[in-house]
């Protein structure tokens, strides 16, 4: 899942993004309101949900929420400011904000208030994903291989190895090149002419082999990768 983090202060920012890496999000981080609303313009159907912080360089979070709204986005954002007034906070959310966190606040708070708008969100995806013998729990971030009798055996994985699991798992059968899988789970910033794709494949394939799992990912050569579907 993908996340537009846009705050301008650094320590802060830092925190947010380190956070949310660690729950397996993919985070593209912003520091003022025009380089997000470029993210925005072009790439918002990529997006799960959003973080904008009010006051900003640049474009403000309420005009970032105007512009976005304008759309007809229905891309979940949640709003962090220092206002704690309740007019600044209805302001907030008749622009189009779907909650409201003030600073300073607890990680844990922020977590758990993302997870409230992905259960809301009418893009909603399934919480629990299966292919096969192999499961993958979009709630807990787990996955596992299911033995003959049901016996859940879990299989430790890197964010980037269940992020890359998750996008296969959720369209099997289908053909997903290179650059879909690049531009899906990893940053905007990163080396479009690297070959971090085929590396991360391997790498979750060996780890997939010891289910006897890793036949699942069909390579497609000179065009990227597709997920069987069935059992194996």
């Amino acid at each position: 899942m993908r996340i537009l983090l846009v705050e301008d202060e650094p320590d802060l920012g830092k925190a947010i993004d380190r956070t949310l890496k660690q729950e397996k999000y993919i985070v593209d981080w912003a520091q003022d309101g025009n380089e997000a609303w470029e993210y925005l313009d072009s790439h918002w159907t990529q997006y799960t949900l959003a973080i904008f912080d009010w006051l900003l360089p640049g474009l403000s979070g309420i005009e970032l929420l105007q512009r976005l709204r304008a759309k007809h986005s229905f891309l979940p954002v949640l709003m962090l400011t220092a206002k704690d007034r309740m007019e600044d906070k209805v302001a907030g959310l008749d622009a189009g904000a779907d909650d409201y966190l003030v600073k300073p606040f607890g990680m844990a708070e922020m977590l758990a208030r993302l997870r409230a708008l992905q259960r809301r969100s009418p893009q909603i995806q399934p919480q629990q994903l299966q292919i096969g013998n192999l499961a993958l729990d979009c709630g807990s971030r787990t996955v596992f291989h299911l033995d003959s009798h049901g016996k859940h055996q879990n299989i430790s994985l890197t964010n980037k190895e269940f992020q890359l699991l998750e996008y296969l798992m959720k369209h099997p059968n289908q053909i997903v090149t290179t650059d879909q899988i690049r531009n899906q789970i990893w940053e905007a910033s990163a080396d479009s002419f690297s070959n971090v794709v085929a590396a991360q494949v391997r790498l979750l394939r060996r780890k997939l082999e010891s289910v006897d799992c890793a036949n699942l990912i069909e390579t497609v050569h000179g065009v990227g990768y597709r997920m069987k579907r069935g059992e194996i």
